[in-house]
């Protein structure tokens, strides 16, 4: 690869973080996407990247799926979106290169959803104070307790994403109802807080003995120890800085989401993104227009949002019901 195609790529990854801003992770994805192509096509400039040259990569990208053979039409079309996006920033500059209308992404099957039951929902809910946590009374497990209770809540009243709500900080305003986040692409939207939501937040607040600000902390080694709670609360009692705690991670929650599931006796996967679903049809279910539940999910496009309609759309059954089959004896 050239060294002026490669310095292209760089000048598009920080086009996509900073004008159109992306994430990180978006932007070590579409690199890594954009590697595999130039890497496999071996060109040397703009203009040698050709249908043809596309039309081989993709084959083999749908044979490179490792045990069934054949790589997911999802997982292909992120590379074939990356490697459009950077034609499209070519085209821009007016730099000779194969138009990027000539790139058709693989048709895909629609979406499955993972949805949970509400009574399956609600075990989870309480999973946290359930039987097997009444030993935690104080100390670090009552507080790992209110705080993964917390975050339960928080998930289904909110709808937030997990990296959402990783990100959040104590000076959460609990005197209102609702507050902004800071979504994909940089998006500020405005969500809620249920009554339950704010109490148990309330509380995981008012144990906690450490000086992080994070909303959300991670209680590894630091706070193994039952002295090592004692002196933080103890500290805290006497307006003394506590310990300075890491933030939770994406993937400590969806752990502690999937232990609560186990013990609330729920044999599929249940993940925080479960839970997002579950906030949506909730609100689908009882009323809430499309509109809505896209503004409240922070999706940028309504398509993505129309994914829940078709389990969440009550009235076809009663249509069904009401006019289906009566000629017949």
């Amino acid at each position: 690869m050239a060294a002026d195609l490669k310095s292209l790529k760089t000048q598009f990854l920080e086009y996509i973080e900073i004008e159109k801003g992306r994430s990180v992770k978006t932007v070590e994805n579409y690199d890594r996407y954009l590697m595999r192509f130039l890497n496999f096509a071996k060109v040397k400039s703009p203009s040698q990247i050709t249908e043809q040259s596309v039309r081989e990569f993709r084959i083999t990208l749908n044979r490179s799926g490792g045990v069934s053979g054949t790589m997911k039409k999802n997982t292909q079309n992120y590379h074939l979106i990356a490697l459009r996006a950077f034609l499209k920033f070519l085209r821009r500059r007016d730099i000779e290169s194969l138009n990027p209308e000539r790139i058709e992404l693989a048709k895909t099957s629609g979406r499955d959803l993972d949805l949970i039951t509400a009574d399956e929902l609600n075990r989870i809910m309480r999973a946290p104070t359930g039987p097997s946590s009444a030993k935690a009374s104080e100390g670090k497990d009552d507080l790992i307790s209110l705080r993964d209770t917390a975050i339960l809540e928080l998930l289904f009243s909110t709808g937030l994403r997990v990296s959402e709500l990783c990100n959040l900080n104590q000076d959460l305003d609990l005197t209102r109802d609702e507050f902004s986040v800071r979504g994909k692409g940089e998006k500020v939207r405005v969500v809620f807080l249920s009554g339950s939501a704010k109490k148990a937040v309330a509380e995981y607040l008012k144990k906690r003995g450490d000086m992080s600000e994070a909303l959300f902390v991670s209680y590894g080694p630091a706070f193994a120890k039952a002295s090592t709670v004692a002196k933080a609360m103890a500290d805290k009692s006497a307006g003394k800085k506590g310990l300075d705690l890491p933030r939770i991670t994406p993937r400590s929650v969806e752990r502690l989401v999937k232990q609560y599931a186990i013990k609330a006796g729920i044999t599929r996967k249940v993940t925080p993104h479960v839970i997002r679903h579950s906030f949506a049809t909730d609100l689908l279910e009882n009323g809430a227009d499309l509109r809505s539940v896209q503004a409240l999910l922070g999706h940028a496009n309504i398509a993505t949002t129309q994914v829940y309609t078709h389990v969440t759309d009550k009235h076809l059954r009663e249509v069904h019901k009401a006019f289906h089959g009566k000629r017949r004896h």
